[in-house]
């Protein structure tokens, strides 16, 4: 193996033994090569997980005559001179074909002609068409964990003839969670980071000199620290106080540090309905929309929806008075308990409850002029309670002013 080659290439393994990773799939992939013969595989998985090291150490254990091709990189004119005499395909990326793209495999499939070896970071159950995903059998990848990498770190600094300990590698595997980069880097990252400390004079191979010495740009949130909530905090009073641009900014802090754009969604439904409320009742259905969009177009294309609702988000006007109604009532419940229904809101489904009241003089309002009539609705001990105060702008106040209507029109107000 040529010493010029990148780490992430010399520490590409040779043989399936020496594979990291993916130990709930240990027992299915043996089945698989002792079968008969190896089907069509998809791979799914997110960046970084062995996806393409795994489906050429299968193809290679298999035999046969084996071409590797990336999606992006390969027309179909291509496809077809290059597929003369292959036995099977390893295929990067398959989400990158289109449709009609992926068809062109099925005839190949059908006949056994070719066995492919596929790809994938996107959701198969929207990215491959049904037709193709019926023919493959998809192995679902996990992200690498903290012993996988520190096996890796060991590795690759053997490789480069240098010795780290284990500090120093638990460090690095930490570190490379929380440094600005594609997630497709994930596994090369660490692996850049093991050269650069291998690359130090040996006596500051030690901890606090690594520490100080990484790119000070690196530094960036930890998913699991402080920072995580900070970051979203920051995001949501940049909303609350209708800043777009801090918005936005704090959004690229959150995407670009490796969040889980699932946890960001939750955040922006939560302050579409908190902090915009009925000022702009759009509002909260243009948040869950996002998580929809995201959930269906995935990352890193999801960034797309999530900004354009953040920005909506931080100009549109503002109101918490249904955030703040809602604690007032939540309140009064708590501090002097649940108040019985009043005997003419309760539905009298049997006779003994007809006999005892319930449903008696109750007012239907639709059959009154403009849908409404005067008639109690609380308790009588908390009927003069006020929960809910209308704030002055947005829609608000439009959506409220039949209710305010309603209340002159009350005998107690005349």
């Amino acid at each position: 193996m040529s010493l010029s080659q990148p780490l992430p290439e010399r520490l590409r393994p040779s043989e399936l033994a020496l594979f990291v990773g993916q130990s709930h799939l240990a027992e299915r992939l043996t089945t698989l090569l002792e079968g008969p013969r190896l089907p069509s595989l998809l791979l799914f998985g997110p960046p970084g997980c062995g996806k393409s090291t795994l489906a050429l150490l299968l193809a290679r254990a298999r035999g046969g005559n084996v071409l590797r091709l990336s999606a992006p990189e390969a027309g179909l004119q291509q496809l077809r001179r290059q597929l003369t005499g292959v036995d099977i395909l390893v295929l990067d990326e398959l989400h990158r074909f289109s449709k009609a793209q992926q068809d062109f495999f099925l005839p190949l499939l059908e006949s056994g002609d070719l066995t492919m070896i596929a790809t994938t970071t996107e959701n198969p159950s929207f990215s491959v068409t049904r037709q193709l995903l019926s023919r493959l059998h998809v192995l679902r990848l996990r992200q690498l964990g903290r012993p996988e990498l520190l096996e890796l770190g060991k590795r690759g600094a053997a490789a480069l003839s240098v010795t780290l300990n284990d500090e120093i590698l638990d460090f690095l595997r930490h570190f490379h969670h929380v440094i600005f980069c594609k997630q497709a880097l994930y596994r090369a990252l660490f692996q850049a980071l093991i050269e650069y400390a291998s690359s130090l004079p040996e006596e500051k191979r030690n901890l606090p000199h690594v520490k100080a010495t990484l790119p000070e740009i690196m530094a960036r949130h930890d998913k699991d620290g402080d920072s995580h909530y900070e970051y979203a905090s920051a995001l949501i009073k940049s909303i609350r106080g209708s800043d777009p641009d801090a918005a936005l900014y704090y959004l690229a802090c959150l995407l670009e540090g490796g969040e889980d754009p699932r946890f960001i969604c939750r955040r922006l439904i939560l302050s579409a309905s908190e902090d915009v409320g009925l000022a702009d009742p759009q509002a909260l259905p243009l948040a869950v929309a996002c998580q929809q969009a995201v959930e269906f177009v995935g990352m890193p294309e999801g960034y797309i929806p999530l900004a354009e609702t953040v920005v909506y988000l931080a100009l549109a006007r503002k109101s918490n008075s249904t955030y703040a109604a809602y604690a007032n009532a939540a309140r009064e419940v708590k501090v002097n308990g649940p108040q019985s229904v009043p005997l003419h809101l309760r539905n009298a489904s049997t006779q003994l409850q007809r006999e005892w009241g319930y449903g008696k003089d109750y007012k239907y309002p639709h059959n009154f002029p403009q849908a409404w009539v005067e008639q109690d609705y609380l308790p009588p001990s908390v009927r003069n309670r006020v929960f809910y105060q209308p704030k002055e702008y947005g829609e608000e106040p439009r959506l409220a002013s039949w209710s305010k209507r309603l209340k002159r029109t009350k005998p107690e107000n005349r």
